[in-house]
């Protein structure tokens, strides 16, 4: 059985081919991709693999671009943080939907379902088109919560500058205090207004407000300077740079 894996997280990945040997699943891993630029390269390269394991927040963007831009008739097993998008995972050639952090009972019922409905299926990428509207829709939230002493106090999200993870802990940045947030940074960013924020790195969100300068930096990134930077540096990831400088630009 060929697979192929579509994460963007390390960690993840090795932690998923761990549960892959632990279920008693023999196959052969074709690549561990982490960008949708990458795997729309992957897929135009190479033959269709009997299996995909996709994650769908990846370092470029979301999974659901591969689809718009190649055609990938594998079937494929989505993975992600948020139970949000199984609506849309669904839509397309999708066999399941496991919902991080992953178990090894959710592995096993998935690789049954694939065994029981091993097809393969071409999407019309207009549904993609209307997938990503819908999910890249303005958020309406307008408010936070933060720790303060042993409760919690409600921020505006207009006054967040900046927010951050640091030894699995989100942190956010208003203007004159670090705050703590009980939510992942990916958990965060999703609620966020993603015309105003940008998520540069894995541990890094910035508002667009907050930004006073955009400098060159090594290896086609770019490196900001922000409001309150406290002592964080804020370096947008290589595979992103070209998406910030397009969003800076809206």
């Amino acid at each position: 059985m060929q697979i192929l894996i579509i994460e963007d997280e390390p960690r993840a990945a090795s932690q998923l081919q761990n549960m892959l040997k632990a279920c008693a699943f023999e196959y052969q891993l074709l690549d561990i991709i982490d960008t949708v630029e990458d795997a729309v390269i992957w897929f135009e390269k190479n033959s269709v693999p009997d299996l995909v394991f996709m994650d769908i927040q990846l370092a470029d963007g979301l999974s659901f671009e591969i689809f718009q831009k190649t055609t990938v008739e594998a079937p494929i097993i989505f993975t992600t943080a948020f139970d949000q998008y199984a609506i849309q995972a669904f839509k397309v050639n999708s066999i399941d939907y496991l919902l991080k952090p992953i178990q090894k009972e959710d592995v096993t019922i998935a690789l049954k379902k694939f065994q029981k409905t091993n097809q393969t299926a071409a999407v019309d990428p207009a549904i993609f088109q209307q997938l990503l509207t819908s999910i890249q829709a303005p958020q309406t939230r307008t408010g936070l919560l933060v720790k303060e002493g042993n409760g919690f106090v409600q921020i505006k999200i207009t006054d967040l500058l900046y927010a951050y993870s640091e030894e699995s802990i989100t942190f956010g940045v208003t203007s004159d205090r670090r705050y703590i947030i009980d939510e992942t940074i990916d958990q965060l960013f999703n609620t966020l207004d993603q015309t105003n924020f940008y998520r540069i790195n894995r541990g890094q969100i910035v508002a667009k407000e907050a930004i006073h300068k955009i400098d060159p930096y090594f290896n086609h990134r770019v490196k900001l300077t922000i409001t309150n930077p406290r002592d964080q540096e804020f370096i947008v990831s290589r595979p992103k740079t070209s998406n910030f400088k397009t969003w800076m630009n809206t």
